[in-house]
């Protein structure tokens, strides 16, 4: 599904009612990139699929006060005890592949190549994140991460396509004829990330040094279905911190306090709307109570990065299930706010179930 941009921004006496068409209109080509900047409310116009949405980047609230009157509070959490991300109570297991249903065979073949070229250089290797989660689902992966006690740059030693990317967080890239495999190394995740341990959390029981890692790179996931490892050699899945328990019971949690976690990294609310939606699944009460409560803080990502997060959430056939969930938690305001006042001139509740024009345009 490609998106295509346009930026712009309008004057503060700018007074528009959307029709549904107006939200959405059929356009021929599908990519536009062009900036024009006229005032201090910027917006952002992409297309998706030929659609055009409009985003709100920087935003005066008081242009779209009418529509944050009818936030629902209901939903808000009053026991403020109830700490449902800490993964302290929990403890870690280790399951058998073949229990969990998973068969090597469901591995990509360029991702075969890199788990083996690592792992005959003696290297510990394991998949790491969503495709964990989709293999025990019995979906199919859209990619396969790898991590690895390889260094970065005897990653780079060992396969002669390899760049590393990122400056923050860097991995590397491995090239296996058209298809990229990434991979990460516990080296580079590790020292960045301290355990705060003034939350609670304390390493699991009885773990050896491998054990200890593991973990320490678990905690650095955003949501506890996404902290599963899967080692394809010994057949083991680890899970430190209730992943498959989660996934049981179709839930969204943090790894760490829902608080704690959207205040390190706010693009982790729009993750887990994507995934919930994706999924079917449903947020635990103390992820979506500050999924609401933490809404505002989206405001301060980029636009690039708001851009890249609205074309994973729209697309694979989630679009409608992710419409509604931005609408539930009062996100879609933030980012879509000509669709939001569709929704509220249609008088749309929040948790409403019926269906209307916008949401079936997205079913196609």
């Amino acid at each position: 599904m490609a998106i295509s941009r346009l930026s712009f921004a309008c004057r503060h006496g700018f007074h528009y009612s959307p029709s549904p068409f107006h939200c959405f209109q059929k356009v021929r080509k599908s990519h536009i990139s062009i900036n024009v900047y006229i005032s201090q409310v910027n917006l952002d116009l992409f297309f998706v699929d030929g659609f055009c949405f409009i985003v709100f980047l920087q935003v005066r609230f008081s242009s779209v006060a009418a529509i944050e009157t009818l936030f629902d509070q209901d939903n808000v959490i009053k026991d403020k005890n109830q700490n449902l991300g800490d993964p302290k109570a929990l403890e870690w297991k280790k399951w058998s592949s073949k229990e969990l249903g998973i068969s090597n065979s469901t591995i990509s073949r360029p991702t075969k190549k890199v788990l083996d070229g690592l792992k005959k250089n003696g290297y510990e290797v394991y998949l790491v994140g969503g495709c964990v989660r989709d293999l025990i689902l019995k979906r199919t992966p859209k990619d396969f991460d790898i991590i690895t006690s390889a260094e970065l740059k005897e990653v780079v030693r060992a396969f002669p396509q390899c760049l590393i990317v990122g400056k923050r967080f860097p991995i590397c890239h491995v090239h296996i004829g058209d298809t990229i495999v990434e991979v990460s190394s516990f080296s580079t995740t590790g020292p960045k990330f301290r355990v705060d341990l003034s939350n609670g959390i304390s390493p699991p029981i009885d773990c050896d040094e491998k054990d200890y890692v593991r973990w320490k790179n678990c905690l650095r996931r955003d949501l506890t279905i996404n902290g599963l490892m899967f080692d394809p050699y010994k057949r083991i899945v680890y899970d430190y911190v209730g992943g498959l328990e989660d996934i049981k019971k179709a839930k969204v949690r943090t790894v760490i306090p829902a608080s704690t976690s959207f205040q390190e990294d706010c693009a982790r609310i729009l993750r887990a709307v994507r995934i919930a939606a994706r999924l079917g699944f449903r947020f635990t009460r103390e992820t979506a109570h500050f999924i609401k409560n933490l809404s505002r803080s989206l405001l301060r990502l980029d636009n690039q990065r708001i851009m890249m997060e609205m074309n994973y959430m729209l697309a694979y056939g989630s679009a409608e299930a992710s419409l509604r969930i931005l609408w539930k938690f009062g996100l879609l305001e933030l980012l879509l706010p000509f669709q939001a006042a569709y929704f509220v001139r249609d008088g749309f509740k929040r948790r409403d179930k019926r269906s209307n024009m916008l949401l079936v345009i997205l079913l196609f």
